[in-house]
C-alpha cells in the first residue's frame, strides 16, 4: 500500500524545519546540476534561508552572466508587452529601479575585481572570482605576447630591408671603384709619355769646364759632347749669358 499524499504546509517544529530545509536544498542543488549536465542547459538557482543565508548554483559558476541574460530577456519581453499595451508606458519607475540594481551589481563586481570589499564573499565566491581573474589574465598575456611577436616580426623585416639596402650600396661602391680604376688605366695607355722619367724627373746638369784662357785668347774651340748635352738642357737665356 503506497504512502498517502503529504499535505504541503509550514513545518512548525524549528528543528524539523531546519533538517527538511537542508535535505530539500541538497536535493534541489543536485537536480539543478543534473539538468545542467544532461540537457546542456544554463541553470541559475538562488535560495535564501530563513536566516538570510545565500545558497546558489550556476552553470560554469557564472551567475552574473546568466542573470544579465535573464534581465535582457525579461526587458525585451516587457518592451514588447509595453508596445502592445499603451497603458504601460508610464512604468518607468520599475525600469529605473531594475537598471539601478544592475548598475550596483556591476560596480560591486568591479570592486571585487580590483580586490576591494572581499570580506562579504565566501570561499566559493572567492574561487569563482579567482577563476575569472585568471582567465582575464590569460587573455591579457596572450594579447601582449601577440603584439610583441608582431613588433619583433616588423623589426626583423626592417632589419632585412636595411641589410639589402646596405648590400646594394656596397655593390654600387665597388662598381664605381672598378670604373675609376679602368678609366685610369685607359688614360695611362692613351698618354704613355706622362710616365716617362725624363719628363717627370729631369736629368741632373753636368758642370761646365770653361777656363779663363779660352775667354782671353778669343780662340773658339769645338764644343765637347758634355757641352752639347748641357746646351740642350739649358734654357735659351742662360745660353746667351754664357756665350757673352
Amino acid at each position: 500500500m503506497g504512502r498517502g499524499r503529504i499535505q504541503l504546509k509550514r513545518i512548525e517544529n524549528k528543528i524539523n524545519r531546519q533538517v527538511t530545509f537542508s535535505k530539500r536544498r541538497s536535493g534541489l542543488l543536485k537536480k539543478a546540476h543534473e539538468i545542467s549536465v544532461l540537457c546542456d542547459a544554463e541553470v541559475a538557482l538562488i535560495v535564501f534561508s530563513t536566516k538570510g543565508k545565500l545558497f546558489e548554483y550556476a552553470t560554469d559558476s557564472c551567475m552574473e552572466r546568466i542573470l544579465e541574460r535573464y534581465e535582457r530577456y525579461s526587458y525585451a519581453e516587457r518592451q514588447l508587452l509595453a508596445n502592445d499595451d499603451p497603458e504601460n508606458h508610464g512604468s518607468w519607475t520599475l525600469e529605473y529601479a531594475k537598471l539601478k540594481a544592475r548598475v550596483d551589481v556591476l560596480q560591486r563586481n568591479q570592486r571585487h575585481f580590483m580586490g576591494e570589499d572581499l570580506d562579504s564573499l565566501n570561499i566559493k565566491e572567492l574561487q569563482s572570482l579567482e577563476h575569472q581573474i585568471d582567465s582575464a589574465l590569460k587573455h591579457v598575456r596572450s594579447r601582449k605576447n601577440q603584439l610583441m611577436y608582431e613588433s619583433i616580426s616588423e623589426l626583423q623585416k626592417k632589419d632585412k630591408a636595411l641589410q639589402e639596402q646596405n648590400n646594394m650600396l656596397a655593390k654600387k661602391v665597388k662598381e664605381k671603384e672598378k670604373a675609376i680604376i679602368a678609366q685610369q688605366a685607359s688614360w695611362e695607355q692613351q698618354n704613355p709619355d706622362l710616365d716617362s722619367p725624363t719628363i717627370l724627373r729631369p736629368q741632373p746638369m753636368q758642370p761646365l769646364n770653361i777656363s779663363s784662357s779660352h775667354l782671353g785668347t778669343g780662340i773658339e774651340e769645338e764644343p765637347t759632347p758634355i757641352q752639347h748635352r748641357a746646351n740642350a738642357l739649358l734654357p735659351a737665356w742662360m745660353l746667351r749669358y754664357l756665350n757673352e
